[in-house]
């Protein structure tokens, strides 16, 4: 049932390849907002609100992608 989902073609591609690389995207969007909040150009609400984002595809991604072999 998850192979299903997890490698659900899009353009060619399965959907766990997208979800790769969104996470990898937030993940240097969350890094660059810490950055900024170190240089006083953020807020600290901003890079909480990037880790939060990228904790949940995270978990996502890591989800499907773990239990696609079961």
């Amino acid at each position: 049932m998850l192979n299903n989902i997890s490698y659900f073609l899009i353009l060619g591609r399965p959907l766990i390849m997208y979800l790769g690389i969104l996470t990898f995207t937030s993940l240097v969007c969350t890094a660059t907002a810490g950055y900024l909040v170190m240089k006083g150009k953020i807020d600290l609400n901003v890079h909480k609100t990037f880790a939060a984002i990228t904790f949940s595809i995270a978990i996502v991604h890591g989800t499907l992608g773990i239990l696609s072999y079961f």
